[in-house]
This record gives structure tokens, sequence and C-alpha cells, in this order.
């Protein structure tokens, strides 16, 4: 089998098919086609993104041949996993969790049980909107005044019903944040899909104001997602973990977490025009004397 690259688009070619290849793929009338890899806007190092591109692909690859990704799906995605509910339960019994009222979280799939359960606790939950795509980017779920009850309010769908949209500066400061990863390790480095929204968001609530050096910072994933110390390669700016939860244990992570800051000179024209928040902060930094 041949491949030939015509664009950005990759072919199969041999054994009687032809196809379009790639990290995320789809079935269109009989031929696969490529979806958008979450990297493909990003900045940096190109070493450094390939690098954990593969990295992404392994851990995608465990999941497909393990038997434990649920629905939507692994590839190209922060995937859900069995047990997903376990971890949440169990990330609830930490101290963490319990001195916690107001939790900031990712609205992927394998953290909706964590979120469900803040609701329950009675936590303020801000969820991001997919993408930071809206001028108000995060969603404000108010445990007392849900429309649904919290398994229904606290997914992608619900919180359009349930939560009001906010902008950042009308955030109030987070206690907890939730993050989805692709790979972690114990030493608290995370691997995301590969969009740099976690960093972005953190930089963007720590510049507000909203979180601190104490803000404590979690993941819920399964267990054949947490690597070696160390094999996951790091950029300066990119998140760090305070506690990783499985199903079956918790991780406190001992890395020295750095004050971040929004590193224009790493973002694309592409990411920063598809992300109305980023826009408005250089048209401001542009016109401030």
């Amino acid at each position: 089998m041949s491949r030939r690259v015509i664009g950005a688009v990759a072919f199969r070619v041999g054994a009687g098919r032809a196809g379009f290849v790639g990290s995320g793929q789809g079935n269109v009338a009989g031929m696969v086609r490529t979806v958008a890899r979450h990297d493909h806007d990003a900045g940096g190092d190109p070493a450094l993104l390939a690098a954990k591109a593969s990295l992404r692909e392994m851990v995608w690859d465990r999941f497909s041949t393990g038997g434990v990704a649920r629905f939507p799906g692994a590839r190209n995605r922060i995937p859900n996993f069995v047990g997903a509910e376990a971890a949440a339960e169990r990330l609830r019994g930490t101290c963490a969790w319990r001195e916690a009222g107001t939790l900031k979280s990712n609205p992927d799939s394998p953290q909706w049980p964590v979120r469900q359960r803040a609701l329950e606790d009675g936590k303020l939950v801000f969820m991001a909107v997919p993408r930071l795509a809206e001028p108000e980017p995060f969603f404000c779920l108010d445990p007392d005044r849900l429309l649904d009850p919290p398994r229904a309010a606290s997914s992608i769908k619900g919180a359009s019903r349930s939560a009001r949209t906010v902008r950042i500066g009308d955030m109030a400061p987070v206690d907890l944040v939730i993050t989805g990863c692709v790979a972690v390790d114990p030493a608290g480095a995370r691997l995301g899909k590969g969009g740099g929204f976690s960093d972005l968001e953190y930089a963007l609530a720590w510049e507000a104001g909203l979180i601190g050096p104490d803000t404590v910072v979690a993941t819920t994933v399964h267990e054949i997602q947490v690597l070696a110390t160390d094999r996951i390669p790091m950029a300066d700016h990119d998140l760090l973990l305070d506690l990783i939860v499985t199903p079956d244990r918790v991780i406190a992570c001992e890395g020295a977490r750095l004050a971040p800051r929004l590193r224009w000179e790493e973002l694309t024209e592409e990411k920063i025009a598809a992300i109305p928040l980023l826009s408005a902060l250089r048209s401001a930094d542009a016109i401030r004397p």
C-alpha cells in the first residue's frame, strides 16, 4: 500500500481501494474522510508538537485495543472511558473536593460525571463553551437555578438550558480546576487533545485573578492513560496537575507549577481569530496607551 499527499490531505492507494487517512476519521459515501486534528492551528516548536501528536496516537490506540473506550469514542478526543463514574466518586472523596465551593471544568464527556456530582453537592460550576468559540465563553451552572436535574444540566446540551453564558470578568474565584487529558504522568504532566484550550483557560483565569497558586488542578482518567514519569514532552506554558484520579486510586502530584501567562508569540493568527476573547484582548492591548 502506498501513500501520496495532495495539499493537506493524505490518500492511501492500494489493496483495491483508496481513502482519506488522518487522526480523526469519518465515513462518507463509502470513503474515509479526515477530520482536522485539534493541533492543526497550534503554535510552538514543531518537534515538540510532533512528539505530542505521536504520543496521543499511542494512547488512542490503547483505547482502541483495550476495550475501555465509551461513546463518543477516543480518537481525536479527550477519551471517555469505562469507569468515569467511579473516578468521579473517588475524586468526590478527596479533601480538595470537600473544600471547593466553585469549580471550573472542561466540557468533555469523561468529566461529565464530575460536573454532575459538583452540582449534586451544591457547588457552582463554570464550564467552558466548546473551543471558547463564543464572546461569553463560559457556562455558569448554579445548582440553585437549574431547569433540569444535575445529570442533564451538566451535559453540553443541558447547559444551554440550565446555564447562562458569562464573560471571564463575570466569573467568581475558582477553588478547583477540572481538566480533561489524553495522557498524564505521576509528576503532574498532562497531554491534551492538542487544541491548547486548557492552557489558555488557565492562563486567562490566572490573569483575571480567578485562580492562584493554591487553586487545585485535577483530572479523572483511566489507568491506561497514566504513563511513566517524564514520558510526556512539556512546553513552558503547559498546565501541570495537582491530582490525578483513576477509578482505582488518587495520585498526588508534586511538580512545581509556575504562574502562567498568555504567550501571544505562540498563538497563531488562526487560533486568535477563532476565539473572540483573544481577539478582544489583542484589540484592547492595541489601543491601550
